[in-house]
């Protein structure tokens, strides 16, 4: 077997990769516990946000889209939010069949209970890094998350 190697960033790289893929996994369990007691789930709770800061009600794909996420899969979730009372859908303007998603006033209150008790937990992970810390691995995670779209374009198009 002939195996190509690294160069030192490549290897630093792959390491931020494997750090990231475990640090993932837990802020996801961390989320689900931190936001159950308010019907939620992480990925719930992430499509309530996208819904929450959009300027305006959008449509699943542009849910999907801005979370860079698979539409079947925020569909399922948005559904799921939907049979609960949480989302309702609103006939679209500009496509007969593409319902835009709103916040219900229940939606609303899950949302803001979550927040309100995330903040001071993200307060208090935070303690002992440096904003700028902070700032720096946000830029670099941004970085890595361009290139990575931009290779998965280039794909796509081949």
């Amino acid at each position: 077997m002939n195996l190509t190697t690294r160069n030192a960033a490549g290897d630093a790289l792959t390491d931020l990769i494997l750090t990231m893929f475990r640090a993932n996994n837990l802020t996801v369990t961390w989320g689900d516990r931190l936001v159950a007691p308010f019907g939620l789930t992480s990925a719930r709770w992430q499509v309530l946000g996208a819904i929450v800061f959009a300027e305006r009600p959008q449509p699943v794909a542009w849910i999907a889209r801005d979370l860079g996420a698979n539409r079947q899969n925020v569909q399922r979730i948005v559904n799921d939010l939907h049979q609960e009372g949480i989302v309702v859908f609103e006939p679209n303007p500009h496509h007969r069949r593409a319902h835009l998603v709103v916040l219900t006033e229940q939606g609303r209150r899950a949302y803001d209970a979550a927040v309100n008790t995330y903040n001071p937990r993200a307060d208090a992970l935070a303690e002992g890094l440096s904003v700028e810390e902070i700032k720096t691995a946000q830029r670099v995670l941004a970085t890595l998350r361009e290139r990575l779209e931009g290779e998965l374009d280039a794909e796509k198009q081949l």
